[in-house]
Parts: C-alpha cells; sequence; structure tokens
C-alpha cells in the first residue's frame, strides 16, 4: 500500500510517538529575575526581570516584578538570557535518515515518523526554537509538534521541493520512468518528498498544493546539488518563465519563493525571476552578491564538511568545490552587506545532527561572536518573518523585547565573550522556553 505523507493524518503520525510531558498550558506564566538580556545589538544588559504571560514576553523591568496568580520563578543569579537559537535550513525528515533507508524497499511511514520525532526532539533540547525546514516530507510532524503531541521546534514549513525532470529534487531510482511519459509518480513524490514538475503550468500546481497543505514558503531547485545522483554542480535549472510561475503563485498567497543556487548563472535567473532568498551560493562571484546585495536578496548558506566515511564517493566529489568556495563566500558576503543568514542544511546523515550547535562555531574566522549571536537569533528570525501572514506563527522572533513570542533560553556564562557555551547545550542551557512553556529547567 502507498503511504502519502500529505495524506497521512496526524492522529496516525502520533500512534508512533510517545505524548509529551511538556507543562501544561495553563501553567503560562513565568518570570526571570537577575538577568542579563542579550539584546537586538547581540550585547548584555544590566540585571532585569522578564515577565512571560502566555506565550509572550509581557514586561522587561529592572524593578521586581509582582504577578498575581500561579507563577514559576525562575532565579537567573546573572545569566544570560537569550533569544532560542534558529536554523534556517534544516530538513527534519532527510536529516534524521540514511540515503539507505530512504530507498530501502521496506522504508515506511513507521520507521520514517520514528526517527524524524526523535530528532525533532533533540533539535528542541540543544536549544533551537525555530528552524525553516527546506524541503522534504514535513507537515503530519508540524502539525503534531504545534498540538504538543510531541517536542519540537516551531517549524516553517516549505513541503515537497519543486524540480525539474533530471533536477536536484528528481530522486527517481534508475528504475523509475518519467511520469508525464508513463503516467506513474516517483516514489519520491508519492511521500511527499518532491514535486518533478516541468513547464509552466506544473509548476504552478506544484507550488500552489504546497500552499494548500501550509507552505510558509517555497522551495525550488534552480541548480545542480551534491546529494543528487544526476545533476552536475554547475547546471541553471528551470526556464526563467518556470520559475516566474512559482514566484507569481506565491506573491499571490503573501510569501516567497527560495532557491537551491550555486552558481553565478543559476542565481542571477532566480533573481530576475523575483526569488527572495538564495540557499547556498558557495559559488557566487562578486558581482552577483553585489547584485542581492542591492536588491535586498536574502542569502541562506552553511560551513560545510568536506566528506564523512559514510558519504558516497560522487558525493565527495561533487562537494568539492563546494567546500572551496564558501571559504570565500562568506566575507565577500559580509564586505558586500548582504542580507545573511545561517543554516547546518544536513542530510542523511543523522549523526552530523548533535553537532549542531558546534557548526555555529564555524562562523568565528569571518565574524565576531557577537555578529554570529544576532545572525543565528535576530536576523533569522527577520528571514522567517518574510512569510509574513502564511507564517504559522505570527509575532516577532528572534529578540527578547515586549510583546516577543516568549522563545528563550537561559544560558550559563556570557555566550558574547565565550560563544562556545551555545555548543555545550547538556550543561551550558540551564533553561529552554518555546513558546511560553518550560521544555527544560536545571535551575534549582
Amino acid at each position: 500500500m502507498r503511504i502519502s505523507f500529505f495524506s497521512s493524518s496526524v492522529l496516525v503520525f502520533s500512534l508512533f510517538l510517545s505524548s509529551v510531558s511538556a507543562q501544561n498550558k495553563t501553567e503560562n506564566q513565568i518570570v526571570f529575575s537577575n538577568v542579563r538580556v542579550l539584546d537586538a545589538s547581540s550585547q548584555l544588559s544590566p540585571p532585569v526581570n522578564v515577565y512571560i504571560k502566555g506565550n509572550k514576553i509581557e514586561k522587561i523591568d529592572a524593578k521586581p516584578i509582582t504577578v498575581k496568580g500561579d507563577v514559576i520563578t525562575i532565579n537567573g543569579k546573572g545569566k544570560t538570557l537569550m533569544p532560542g537559537l534558529i536554523d534556517v535550513h534544516v530538513h527534519l525528515t532527510f536529516g534524521a535518515l540514511t540515503m539507505e533507508q530512504m530507498m530501502s524497499p521496506d522504508f515506511n511511514l513507521d520507521m520514517a515518523m520514528k526517527f524524524v520525532g526523535q530528532s525533532a526532539e533533540a533539535t528542541l533540547m540543544r536549544g533551537f526554537t525555530s528552524i525553516r525546514d527546506a524541503g522534504g516530507p514535513i507537515f503530519p510532524l508540524k502539525a503534531a509538534i504545534d498540538k504538543q503531541q510531541i517536542k519540537g521546534p516551531r517549524v516553517w514549513p516549505s513541503g515537497a521541493t519543486i524540480s525539474q525532470t533530471a533536477g536536484h529534487g528528481d530522486f527517481r531510482t534508475p528504475d523509475e520512468r518519467s511520469r508525464r511519459f508513463f503516467g506513474k509518480p516517483s516514489r519520491a513524490e508519492e511521500y511527499g518528498a518532491t514535486f518533478i514538475a516541468d513547464g509552466r503550468d506544473e509548476v504552478l500546481t506544484a507550488t500552489r498544493e504546497n500552499l494548500r497543505f501550509g507552505a510558509s514558503q517555497i522551495k525550488v531547485m534552480a541548480g545542480g546539488g551534491t546529494s543528487s545522483a544526476y545533476d552536475p554542480v554547475d547546471v541553471t535549472q528551470y526556464t526563467l518563465d518556470e520559475m516566474k510561475a512559482s514566484v507569481e503563485a506565491a506573491e499571490d498567497w503573501g510569501t516567497y519563493v527560495m532557491v537551491h543556487a550555486y552558481t553565478p548563472r543559476a542565481v542571477q535567473r532566480a533573481i530576475e525571476a523575483g526569488v527572495k532568498c538564495i540557499e547556498h551560493g558557495q559559488l557566487l562571484d562578486e558581482a552577483t552578491l553585489q547584485l542581492m546585495a542591492e536588491k535586498g536578496i536574502w542569502l541562506s548558506t552553511q560551513n560545510l564538511l568536506e566528506s564523512s566515511p559514510e558519504m558516497a564517493e560522487i558525493r565527495k566529489e561533487k562537494r568539492k568545490p563546494v567546500i572551496e568556495g564558501q571559504k570565500k563566500l562568506w566575507p565577500m558576503a559580509k564586505k558586500l552587506n548582504v542580507k545573511l543568514a545561517w543554516g547546518t542544511d544536513f542530510l542523511f546523515e543523522p549523526e552530523l545532527n548533535s553537532e549542531q550547535n558546534q557548526y555555529i562555531l564555524k562562523l568565528q574566522p569571518w565574524f565576531t561572536n557577537a555578529e554570529i549571536l544576532k545572525m543565528i537569533t535576530r536576523d533569522n528570525g527577520e528571514l522567517l518573518q518574510l512569510s509574513g501572514l502564511r507564517s504559522p506563527y505570527q509575532g516577532k522572533i528572534g529578540v527578547i523585547e515586549e510583546g516577543a513570542l516568549a522563545d528563550i533560553l537561559l544560558v550559563d556564562g556570557n555566550p558574547v565573550q565565550d560563544l562556545s557555551l551555545i555548543a555545550k547545550p547538556d550543561k551550558k542551557i540551564l533553561v529552554i522556553v518555546k513558546d511560553g512553556i518550560i521544555y527544560k529547567n536545571l535551575i534549582k
């Protein structure tokens, strides 16, 4: 029997996961006393008190805050209160499973949800209170998290990636033939991993299908990739008219298109089509980055590892120019004042997920600790809000301000001075609050 991630109900999904034991929503008053707040410029405030009511930050005051009714009081003892971490390029499903598991004939919903649910909880417990899922089967998982059936971060979902035939999202095995000519969707399409869409009409339909299921932004494959079998990294994918179709459909819904692309040619075509965010871009030149800066286009990029023992040889070879390029990309983009966002982009290597916090430290060759903290909180939060009314969580995110959503970490020490603190979430992140709910509290 074929199982579609799109049609799977959250009720079925939750049968494979244990229910969450987070505190009840009625316990929605929290006071942090004697904390130093990481402000919008990534500097620490003098000692203050912070009051959370419901899922928002109600008050920040140097004076003691008195609250009526049931309240949880946490004495911060001068420790750092900072916004929850944000990763804007995550694949919760693809990152929780190996390629062998995904391609196995025995692959099914039961197996996938077991691993993906565990991975989502671990992500939250590392201090990541928000993520943007950059493509793949996600809607049932997001719904279960939002209903508190499982623990996990806030999720801005893209839904199935949109790819041309022979594009970066064409995950067909050699024995799977074209749907257009032979009438049968590929296995990856049936699982909600991708849409293989050619021509303006199919791209429109694929975009609208994702929007129908709740996508907060659309992910289009505009160039070759390192984790796909058929497309070289240097190729440009989708015609201008095809890409414009997705942009127009997304803009009609008040949101935007993000594209997978590495090369100047692919990125310049995407910009001409009206795309608002470029994912990766490690092969970009100065002229293209300058164009992005002038037009206010976001660059959401990463620091990838050269390879791992489990990685297929074809992936290792395709990644070489990307690895070389990223060392030039970060400083050049910073110099040109490109709007920068950060993400991890772990794919098919679940063992990497535990290093998510460590990857933040890889930015230190080019940025100060304060700049990095701003990027992984406020700046990444600004990118998430580009979804406008299609954002699943309305409210300001990535900052600790009155009226902002209550996604908060209490860190043992000063991360502006010692960024490695946030790379030790088990010991150094003492309290994790998401949506006004305490998920971890080591303060006694």
